[in-house]
């Protein structure tokens, strides 16, 4: 019968894989993102959940088994200051893991592991670029596209305060999925999330609006190169092909040597012939 298997082994010992997680969970309250491959996260997910339990709770059995559990003791005050104010009001759901593909070599399931409300949350993040996306959208179909390179979209703040405080069977300007995400990532934030994530999202208009016109730079600049290039193609060498002056034979640069001279040939070979040796001059064309 299934009995005392509920969890993952790791192919490891007991004392092996809990010093492992131990320190991936140490590795998670540090830097609050962690890259690791799917099953360890999952269990290190369900660790790190305790563990700032136990700083919200902040009496001193918490904190000596808190204590007894990390193994970087610096970060003891991290948990019980920091983290438990971020997640005083949040019941539970402190981390979070997306799916980061498959490792190379071994094609282990990778996974990032973070803690929610970090300062790089990654939902965050690509919520704010979501809103900026979509309301770009439709004011380019309302609006001149050169009229928004120039001023850009001025409301998006009002249009997160606004989204912010719709129901979910209501109706506004983001799609129902955009705006869902963004409920669930300012619901436990600060009255600042909703202007930092309107400057994110204003950031990245202004880089969707500034790639057209950097991409039609790049195709002038591309362009520009050839007419000159095209200019003088006639006069540039071909494999094989002398000018009047050159020091070396045809069947020297026929060989491969256009761009080198062998240093280890002797002084008499290298005589100029038929005249002044103007190689530089042509090159410099």
């Amino acid at each position: 019968m299934k009995h005392g298997i509920a969890f993952r082994k790791f192919s490891r010992t007991s004392s092996h894989r809990m010093l492992m997680l131990r320190n991936l969970v140490t590795s998670l309250l540090q830097h609050e993102q962690i890259k690791t491959t799917l099953p360890k996260a999952k269990d290190t997910a369900r660790l790190a959940e305790k563990i700032i339990t136990l700083g919200k709770k902040g009496d001193l059995p918490a904190f000596r088994r808190a204590t007894g559990f990390l193994l970087n003791q610096s970060l003891v005050p991290k948990l019980f200051s920091e983290l438990a104010q971020r997640y005083a009001e949040r019941p539970g759901g402190y981390t979070r893991i997306h799916k980061f593909g498959n490792r190379p070599g071994d094609n282990a399931p990778h996974a990032i592991l973070e803690l929610v409300d970090n300062p790089r949350d990654l939902r965050f993040q690509m919520t704010a670029r979501a809103v900026g996306w979509e309301l770009l959208g439709k004011r380019v179909g309302q609006k001149d596209p050169k009229s928004l390179v120039a001023t850009g979209i001025p409301d998006i703040d009002d249009v997160i305060v606004k989204e912010k405080t719709v129901p979910p069977e209501g109706r506004g300007e983001l799609r129902t999925v955009t705006r869902r995400n963004l409920q669930k990532v300012l619901k436990y934030r600060g009255g600042e999330a909703a202007v930092e994530m309107g400057k994110i999202a204003e950031d990245h208009v202004d880089t969707l609006l500034a790639q057209p016109l950097a991409l039609k730079e790049i195709v002038a600049a591309n362009q520009e190169r050839k007419e000159k290039a095209a200019a003088f193609a006639g006069i540039r060498l071909k494999v094989g092909q002398t000018l009047p002056g050159g020091v070396r034979s045809t069947l020297h640069l026929a060989q491969g040597a256009l761009g080198r001279d062998n240093p280890g040939r002797r002084a008499w070979f290298n005589h100029r012939k038929l005249g002044v040796d103007q190689t530089s001059v042509w090159n410099s064309l």
